[in-house]
């Protein structure tokens, strides 16, 4: 039985890579030895993330502009990560964006643009990523980053749109599975629940936040950094042969009540 869990040689891109949980999985996945390329809007911060991670684990990593709205900016931006690195073998889709305010008083400009970069930004860079790198390779390993909230609705804070967003990133994921499973590329999602971040951490210590972990999470605590890692390296691996289609919540329990 396999348990190659090593990505030396290969070329992992992982958008929303400034912060937070994009670059603790580009750090995962570079422990393993995969190259890496930051991508997200900062060019700044992707560099600086580039070159921490080329520091801490010796491997190559660049950082890449891109929108991942924007069709022509994201074709470019896969060609130059074919023209610098002659493959992508792992796309974490992890841009996203989440607003929060009642159902009721949701404007559309709010509910289209969480759409427009959750769900059709992740659909973009995995279609462009597909045609380019993974089909004509036979390869390939899409995670896409939803969320618990794409399987679930909250009585905690309105945030219709986010839901429906990450419940479509849900769905897409099996629809890609099914669809380019005959080229060897394997499609997943990871659902985090709650976790710790710069942006997160104040929210999650208040007082009402952890009371409401004690009671909706059976692990009674937020996740904490690093505990998203061994989800996307299992995704990203050779041996994950035939996992595909699969929505795997990493979110302390809190979607099996």
């Amino acid at each position: 039985m396999s348990t190659n869990l090593d990505l030396k040689g290969q070329v992992a891109v992982v958008t929303g890579c400034s912060t937070g949980l994009g670059v603790q999985m580009a750090k995962a996945l570079a422990g393993q030895g995969a190259n890496i390329v930051a991508l997200a809007r900062r060019k700044n911060l992707i560099d600086e993330v580039a070159a921490e991670i080329t520091k801490e684990f010796g491997v190559k990593a660049i950082g890449v502009a891109c929108d991942i709205t924007d069709t022509e900016r994201v074709n470019s931006a896969i060609d130059e990560i074919l023209k610098e690195f002659g493959r992508i073998d792992i796309l974490v889709n992890n841009a996203g964006t989440g607003g929060v305010t009642p159902a009721e008083d949701v404007p559309d400009e709010m509910f289209l643009n969480e759409i427009n970069i959750d769900l059709t930004g992740t659909f973009k860079m995995a279609r462009a990523v597909a045609k380019k790198a993974m089909i004509p390779a036979k390869y390939g390993r899409i995670i896409n980053i939803a969320s618990m909230y794409g399987m679930v609705g909250n009585k905690i804070m309105g945030s219709a749109p986010y839901h429906a967003a990450k419940g479509g990133v849900v769905n897409l994921t099996r629809a890609l599975a099914a669809e380019w499973g005959k080229y060897s590329i394997t499609v997943n999602a990871i659902c985090p629940g709650y976790f710790y971040t710069p942006l997160t951490k104040e929210t999650l210590d208040s007082e009402f936040f952890q009371a409401n972990a004690k009671t909706m999470i059976p692990l009674e605590r937020y996740g904490n950094e690093g505990e998203l890692d061994s989800a996307a390296v299992f995704l990203a691996a050779p041996a994950s042969t035939y996992v595909t289609g699969v929505i795997l919540p990493v979110d302390g329990g809190y979607t099996c009540m």
